[in-house]
């Protein structure tokens, strides 16, 4: 199994968010403008834990280097059934650089863009928390 499968299936925001590269983009199924930096991707990551419920992978796909990885999965958002897949990519360091999400059917697309979008001021909000810890962290070391 793979680590960012056992991660999300154990609900570990700790060992997924070791899992992302500092660098890493996260390209949304519902929004137009891909996402760029750790913080904001685990905030987003964080929140569709919260959304979606009876979420499970039912396969994956590997490429022979290792460095490309897609998830498919299914989950409810509310009452909607959604399909989908997690395409990573992962760097030199075994880090998660590029990170897309596609979503199906199309109802169960809106509904989750619904239910981020009611989620969106907390992902915001936590994204620039770790944002302001990781700089000041990093003023203390110098």
């Amino acid at each position: 199994m793979h680590p960012f499968r056992k991660a999300v299936e154990n609900r570990d925001h700790a060992a997924i968010e070791a899992l992302l590269a500092e660098n890493v983009v996260f390209t949304s199924p519902v929004a137009f403008r891909p996402y760029p930096g750790k913080a904001i991707t685990a905030a987003i990551l964080r929140g569709v834990i919260r959304v979606f419920t009876d979420f499970r992978y039912v396969r994956e796909i590997g490429s022979e280097d290792g460095r490309d990885h897609a998830l498919v999965f299914t989950a409810k958002v509310g009452d909607m059934e959604i399909n989908g897949c997690d395409f990573l990519h992962f760097d030199e360091e075994g880090r998660i650089d590029d990170f897309m999400v596609m979503v199906r059917p199309l109802s169960a697309a809106q509904a989750l863009s619904a239910a981020m979008g009611a989620q969106f001021d907390r992902i915001k909000a936590e994204a620039l928390a770790e944002t302001e810890a990781a700089d000041t962290a990093s003023e203390g070391e110098r």
